[in-house]
């Protein structure tokens, strides 16, 4: 079966974006839905003003059944496609029929999850959490405790050593890590020993220098009991490494006896062309976390894979999740998972990602452009918007309020990269006309004044 067979019987719109809006709503409208989130949501999104009311493949729709292509993909949750027939099927079977014990109790789903999951991807154990952050967070304790008990580490002596630029998530320990300004400012103090800098160093880790690395390991090594890395970095604008980088940090880390922990989350399971990016080097992690398609954005499922000894030093009643390992969520990564290799969907991802760039790069080469740079792998992608180009005060987020209004959703991340990351079952013909869409949104933003492309009043974000 191709990736796309599930979504076959989808009928192309003829129109996207404002142009394929029906005249009628269903249920509230989008400005009522909008005002109801800002006065009783809290404010720590900006989001791009459209909303979601149904989802299908590739394609999103509007109250006002307006029709878009999704270039975001919930941050690569669901590679598999919004709403994968399969994955849904599960869903709703085993809801009807167990969805929660807690794990103060066995259920019938869970070992049978635990052991397909260690098998797909060739570990002994895995420790089920919810969310992408939890997951970070049991890594980081994980981590941690094999470093006492194993490495022999002095109490409370352990480093955690991660990269400058890197988004794991916001939880406190995790934004100790980070070195981005938003993420900090206001939330410390902070922990200590975890992160980018090495205590002895000058100066912190940078992303793809392994001599940054080797030099913290140098001075620290006795006392690092891991290495936490992207293979990918996302958030910091789809970032990729120069080959041999991540070999190089992994035998680092072997040298040193560290464990090579992978951050998966957004990059694993088939987005970049591969079932993990780190398959790209051909290295297996110490551990692993996945998260975000473990479970085809249907329900929110992580995992932290790694050997007996390493998870085994975490005993009972020393971590945990009431949801962790739930039936539900068991069965949903179960279905999640065999559909990404029973519809060869990293196979296509590679295909499609190598086509995407290899049209944008043609825009990249225009003289005129304001395209500096497309990046990525398989179907995480940026283009790196040129702000000054433009003037006007526009950048990337008017280029992004033009892509919705001709039928894409993308979000800028650093101000001006943009992210482009569609669900894994794009068809080709599908591509070339977001391609299309993109080139249209970075001509006509040339031309149009902000007041135009933000509809009037111009919002700051």
């Amino acid at each position: 079966m191709t990736n796309t067979a599930p979504f076959a019987h989808i009928e192309t719109p003829a129109l996207l974006g404002d142009e394929s809006a029906t005249g009628s709503v269903t249920g509230l409208s989008t400005q009522e839905v909008i005002e109801l989130e800002h006065e009783y949501g809290a404010h720590n999104y900006h989001p791009l003003p459209v909303v979601f009311s149904r989802a299908e493949g590739v394609y999103v729709w509007d109250p006002e059944g307006r029709c878009y292509m999704d270039f975001l993909s919930a941050y690569s949750a669901v590679n598999q496609g919004h709403t994968h027939p399969r994955i849904l099927k599960t869903l709703i079977d085993q809801a009807g029929t167990l969805a929660l014990s807690s794990r103060a109790f066995y259920n019938n789903i869970f070992g049978q999850y635990a052991k397909f999951v260690t098998e797909y991807f060739g570990y002994e154990m895995v420790l089920p959490m919810n969310t992408g952050a939890e997951a970070v967070e049991t890594a980081i304790k994980l981590a941690r405790r094999w470093g006492y008990d194993k490495k022999g580490i002095a109490p409370d002596q352990a480093i955690l050593l991660a990269c400058k630029e890197n988004f794991h998530g916001r939880t406190i320990s995790i934004v100790s890590m980070s070195t981005d300004p938003s993420a900090r400012a206001g939330f410390g103090p902070f922990n200590p020993n975890i992160g980018p800098v090495c205590p002895a160093g000058k100066g912190s880790l940078r992303y793809n220098h392994a001599e940054d690395l080797e030099a913290a390991l140098k001075a620290h090594g006795d006392r690092v009991c891991g290495f936490l890395v992207e293979p990918i970095q996302g958030e910091a604008g789809v970032v990729v490494p120069d080959e041999g980088y991540l070999t190089r940090c992994y035998e680092l880390c072997k040298q040193y006896n560290v464990l090579f922990i992978a951050d998966e989350i957004q990059s694993g399971l088939a987005r970049t062309g591969k079932m993990l990016a780190i398959d790209h080097e051909n290295i297996k992690a110490d551990v692993l976390i996945l998260g975000k398609a473990l479970s085809g954005g249907i329900y929110p499922v992580s995992a932290v894979l790694a050997s007996k000894e390493i998870l085994l030093t975490i005993r009972p009643g020393e971590h945990g999740s009431t949801y962790g390992g739930n039936p539900l969520g068991s069965a949903v990564a179960i279905t999640a998972l065999s559909v990404l290799k029973d519809e060869n969907v990293a196979d296509h991802a590679d295909k499609m990602g190598k086509l995407f760039r290899a049209e944008m790069q043609k825009e990249v080469e225009r003289s005129s452009s304001i395209v500096g740079k497309v990046r990525g792998l398989g179907l995480l992608n940026a283009i790196v918007i040129e702000e000054e180009r433009i003037g006007g005060g526009k950048g990337a987020w008017e280029v992004c309020l033009l892509l919705k209004k001709y039928g894409v959703l993308a979000k800028p991340t650093h101000r001006n990269i943009i992210r482009l990351a569609p669900p894994l079952c794009i068809t080709e013909s599908e591509i070339m006309r977001g391609v299309e869409i993109i080139k249209r949104a970075l001509a006509d933003v040339m031309t149009m004044s902000i007041e135009q492309i933000h509809g009037g009043k111009v919002e700051h974000h």
